[in-house]
């Protein structure tokens, strides 16, 4: 897409709004073509405010308008350079492709964000939902579900603890690529034959990570093994995984403490009976569709019937909380087949339900075609509003949601919980609201420190473990990392 930009504006944000009309576009190429879609917009700013005029042309058709917005003592500039820019944007891209986004100008991560904040503004909800229809161009439904989240957030949240932390441990490996995923996870017989060798390092890294927990004087939350998928591991290696940690830490004094087995071909009675016996107390068991003519479709190698047997067998275990994920909007999927299979699902009371937006990834092996980039999503918007409504008729609340690029119909993702069920590692890690250790391949961590001189904005170090297996096993770089993680509270927590 060739963009053409004059005045003080966020390029990037740009980018991401065109990319709302147009999924999948490529910014920066050496060669354009002049069928290429075309984006003027000029920000003009004078002491009374900014004045965004914006053009976009495609297909021989061009849409144009002219916005103003006063600057005021309650924004900040740059907040009203951007609200100007995102509604000059929405409304020629509507106008030309005759859409409108349901999230009209937000593009981030975190939906909700902005409903937190008005919250914490002191705003009440109702007047929050307004704001984010005529300020930010959210259709009303949407309004409502991120004022829900941000609602839901904060009463889980309350206020953190400075000396708060989680824990997140890699397992990245799976029996087979799902073909949406791009995820670091590891399929092949040569990869797969690292496991054993995998496993002892990781160990090792666990009781580091746990030991400079302990020297820190942090109290850990909330423990979450990922992957990939932890449940290829075989009833003694998880065994041996889960007393590593339980070893290494008090399990009596985490809140929660999730297995994310996932792939019901690699779930079995006494993996789950084990980790109910060492302190596991959430796993997640993904069907993602209870279609077999989809999961082909998608390179799961399971069937519906395979997802039953182990959530029976999870559930028979004594699991205290179970998770499952959906995605909407899969290639091969339609609203019949997406809403029966919700349907099922509910009926099967999970406390928690995950409901994804089919994303396209770049390094997945399902992309870069015309029929899988969607600007309006198909039935993906229908299906996503039925799991909405049915799943508060059957007594779940929202929770948590993040959004992703790329995401077919520019849609959300959203976990679902009965009172009480909701997880809290999700909100954690999404919301930042403290420090997350991370140990094994592919696994990143994030220092978090929330500090006053900030605005009451967090301060957040990330640190990366090497992506692959084999690099993490070559190089070790688990003391540096840890050596960078004590630096970080020596320097900033020196009242704790």
């Amino acid at each position: 897409m060739r963009l053409k930009l004059e005045g003080n504006i966020n390029q990037y944000y740009v980018q991401t709004l065109c990319m709302i009309f147009f999924p999948g576009t490529k910014f920066g190429q050496a060669t354009v073509s002049r069928d290429d879609p075309l984006l003027q917009l000029k920000l003009k700013e004078s002491p009374e405010g900014v004045t965004a005029t914006a053009s976009m042309s495609y297909g021989g058709n061009t849409a144009k308008q002219t916005f103003f917005r006063a600057f005021t003592e309650n924004e900040p500039a740059d907040l009203t350079r951007k609200k100007v820019t995102g509604e000059a944007v929405v409304t020629v891209g509507g106008d030309l492709l005759s859409y409108r986004p349901s999230w009209g100008m937000l593009t981030g991560v975190r939906p909700s964000k902005v409903a937190t904040e008005l919250l914490n503004e002191g705003f009440s909800k109702t007047r929050v939902r307004k704001m984010l229809n005529t300020e930010y161009m959210v259709i009303p439904k949407k309004a409502a579900l991120a004022t829900d989240v941000a609602l839901a957030e904060k009463k889980i949240i309350g206020i953190p603890d400075r000396r708060d932390c989680s824990v997140y441990i890699s397992i990245p490996f799976c029996p087979t690529r799902c073909a949406y995923c791009s995820f670091v996870s590891y399929t092949s017989r040569k990869l797969l034959g690292l496991i054993p060798e995998y496993l002892e390092r990781l160990l090792e890294d666990i009781g580091k990570t746990f030991g400079l927990i302990k020297e820190l004087g942090l109290n850990v939350r909330s423990i979450y093994i990922g992957g990939g998928t932890p449940t290829i591991l075989d009833g003694e290696q998880i065994k041996r995984l889960l007393a590593a940690i339980s070893g290494a830490w008090d399990l009596g004094r985490v809140e929660e403490f999730t297995l994310e087995a996932g792939r019901p071909d690699t779930i079995t009675y006494e993996k789950m009976k084990t980790a109910v016996e060492m302190g596991v107390t959430r796993c997640s068991v993904n069907p993602q569709t209870l279609s077999d003519d989809v999961l082909r479709e998608i390179g799961r190698a399971h069937t519906a019937v395979d997802f039953m047997r182990a959530y029976e067998e999870t559930r028979k275990a004594g699991v205290h909380c179970i998770n499952t994920d959906m995605i909407a909007g899969l290639p091969g999927d339609n609203f019949g087949i997406f809403s029966s299979s919700y349907d099922k699902i509910l009926s099967l009371q999970p406390e928690n339900v995950t409901v994804h937006t089919f994303c396209v990834k770049k390094a997945a092996d399902l992309r870069a075609g015309a029929d899988v980039y969607s600007m309006r999503g198909g039935d993906a918007g229908k299906c996503v509003d039925y799991t909405q409504i049915k799943s508060v008729q059957m007594g779940y609340k929202p929770y948590y949601m993040y959004r992703q690029k790329n995401t077919v119909g520019n849609f959300e993702n959203v976990g679902f919980a009965k009172d009480g069920y909701e997880s809290l590692y999700n909100i954690f890690m999404m919301e930042e609201i403290h420090s997350i250790f991370a140990v094994g391949a592919g696994a990143v961590a994030k220092m978090v420190d929330w500090t006053p001189e900030k605005g009451g904005k967090p301060v957040i170090n990330r640190l990366f473990y090497d992506k692959y297996p084999y690099e993490y096993l070559a190089k070790n770089k688990t003391d540096e990392l840890l050596e960078q993680a004590r630096k970080f509270y020596e320097e900033r927590f020196t009242d704790l």
